[in-house]
């Protein structure tokens, strides 16, 4: 890793290559003749559950203002439309956020979740985003930037010097081996690789699903190529004027009902968990925990490294997310203080924390926050800022802060004028999805993009909290999203609510035992890779 210090001459060399501005961009301004990518030729993925499944890679330009210029590679999947060629409806490209997450699960996954009769009548396209998974290349700036154990994330416990030289050493690792790509990683480049995928398909129109971070995608390329749009679906919604940075205020904010929600539910299964019988004696619980954890870190086996507090905030800030995590997290309390039993604290950060093999899609996070917008880059903003914050917010505050604190150092500034304005000119009607609990997204970018696109239909899941939140069963939920992919139909309702659907019930109190065989040093249910993206608990798309 280079040492902070020159991150002075990474800005000096590369403070020249920022990329241009999105917020100039108008409805097909880039609608250009010729892109330059290239042709897409697919073959079988040899997937052995789905041998349909097809997969390709497709050649775009690093900088579309050079289309003939170098050039970089999309990893893609379909799982091609079966019905009869008059009953088709094209492609619909699929996006689960991140900014960075692969979409490669996705055709498979939300396909089957549709009637046959409508899932038949669509190609299904799965893509990693530029820079990120299978494409290539695959950005990597430190591999082991998440390495366990991490300086704690309370600035109580001084760690900001440690901190603060972490985050200048990763924007500077960035800047030292992808210079020549950073800049074209933003938000915009992406939209502009969706219609490179739309041309190499041959099609005048796309379909559109994305989540999260992808709903910022969708929007841009709603906003960049309307003509090319035939249906979109936005669901868990980032607003489309809100910065970066603002944006990470209101998550601490959310995220910190959550937790109260979270420790609401525990008190009341007492008997099972035994942590108090209200919130404030859960919550107590929780930081009992992680002052323990300070004292002595707990192995992580089999993820490297040891669980200090900053590996345990990790594993508890997805609860956020979705709240099926909630007896597993409520069982890591219960064991670590009622038996002193550290296995379930194992288990449960290498299902929800521990790092994969590199920093993953976070190179892709940093590239398109860090530039989209202009960030604080004076410590003492921050620092003033984020205390207001976690006066009312605790729980997530500074764990957040420190994720998003490369942006203090990115070499490349972000745009004064902010993000693609958002007009849905010349867009057919998109259909909005938003919970009024999600955490990452909160609820106030589901009513700005409803009011940025005339037309749009919003539904709301009142009470709701996942984040993404079809494909969980809820019927209501997902009737509508079903009768869109047939035919077009949107809910009739009128006013910036067009439906309300109800919450998904909380989950029972269950006491997680940990398996008999499991070894303590070696917990036989808990892969260090994490969730597959199906599972019930995972969580899709965060944008941190």
């Amino acid at each position: 890793m280079r040492k902070p210090l020159a991150l002075l001459a990474a800005l000096t060399a590369v403070a020249a290559l920022g990329g241009t501005s999105a917020s100039a961009a108008g409805p097909d301004a880039t609608d250009l003749a010729d892109t330059g990518q290239g042709a897409l030729v697919w073959s079988s993925c040899n997937d052995a559950t789905t041998p349909a499944l097809q997969c390709a890679m497709l050649d775009v330009p690093v900088d579309y203002a050079d289309p003939h210029g170098r050039k970089i590679a999309i990893k893609l999947n379909r799982l091609p439309a079966t019905a009869p060629k008059d009953k088709q409806q094209g492609p619909i490209l699929l996006n689960p956020g991140g900014p960075g997450d692969s979409g490669l699960w996705m055709p498979v996954s939300i396909s089957s979740k549709l009637p046959a009769d409508v899932a038949s009548t669509y190609d299904w396209i799965g893509f990693d985003p530029r820079g990120t998974n299978g494409s290539d290349p695959h950005v990597v700036c430190d591999a082991h930037y998440f390495d366990a154990e991490r300086p704690d994330y309370q600035v109580s416990q001084g760690t900001s010097k440690a901190w603060l030289k972490k985050a200048a050493g990763y924007a500077a690792d960035c800047a030292a081996d992808w210079s020549w790509l950073l800049p074209h990683m933003t938000t915009v480049d992406n939209a502009r690789d969706m219609d490179s995928i739309r041309r190499a398909l041959g099609v005048p129109k796309i379909n559109f699903y994305g989540g999260s971070w992808g709903t910022s995608l969708g929007s841009t390329y709603g906003q960049l190529f309307p003509s090319h749009v035939r249906r979109m679906v936005l669901d868990s919604i980032v607003g489309p004027t809100i910065s970066w940075y603002d944006h990470n205020i209101l998550q601490d904010k959310e995220h910190q009902r959550r937790f109260e929600a979270f420790a609401a539910w525990t008190a009341k299964a007492d008997s099972m968990y035994h942590l108090g019988t209200d919130a404030a004696a859960v919550e107590q619980a929780y930081n009992q925990v992680e002052d323990a954890l300070r004292k002595e870190p707990v192995d992580a086996a089999p993820a490297p490294g040891r669980i200090g507090p900053a590996e345990f905030e990790d594993t508890f800030y997805g609860g956020g997310y979705n709240f099926l995590r909630w007896p597993r997290m409520a069982t890591v309390l219960s064991a670590y203080l009622t038996q002193h039993d550290t296995r379930p604290l194992a288990i449960a950060y290498n299902r929800y924390a521990a790092p994969g093999a590199d920093d993953g899609a976070f190179p892709a996070y940093n590239a398109a926050q860090c530039t989209e917008n202009a960030w604080p880059r004076d410590w003492e903003v921050w620092k003033k800022d984020q205390a207001k914050v976690n006066a009312a917010a605790p729980f997530y505050t500074y764990n957040n802060m420190w994720y998003n604190a490369a942006c203090m150092f990115w070499p490349y500034q972000g745009s004064p004028a902010g993000r693609l304005k958002i007009t849905g000119k010349g867009l057919p009607p998109v259909l909005l999805f938003q919970a009024t609990e999600d955490a990452a997204t909160p609820y106030e970018g589901g009513l700005a993009m409803h009011d940025a696109l005339p037309g749009s239909k919003l539904v709301v899941q009142n009470g709701g909290s996942f984040h993404e939140i079809l494909f969980h069963g809820n019927a209501c939920l997902d009737d509508t999203f079903t009768a869109y992919l047939r035919d077009g139909s949107l809910p009739q309702g009128k006013g910036r609510i067009a439906k309300t659907c109800a919450p998904e019930a909380d989950p029972d109190p269950v006491y997680v035992t940990p398996p008999p065989a499991a070894a303590k040093a070696a917990p036989a249910t808990a892969p260090a890779t994490g969730l597959a993206p199906t599972d019930p608990e995972a969580v899709h798309g965060v944008l941190r």
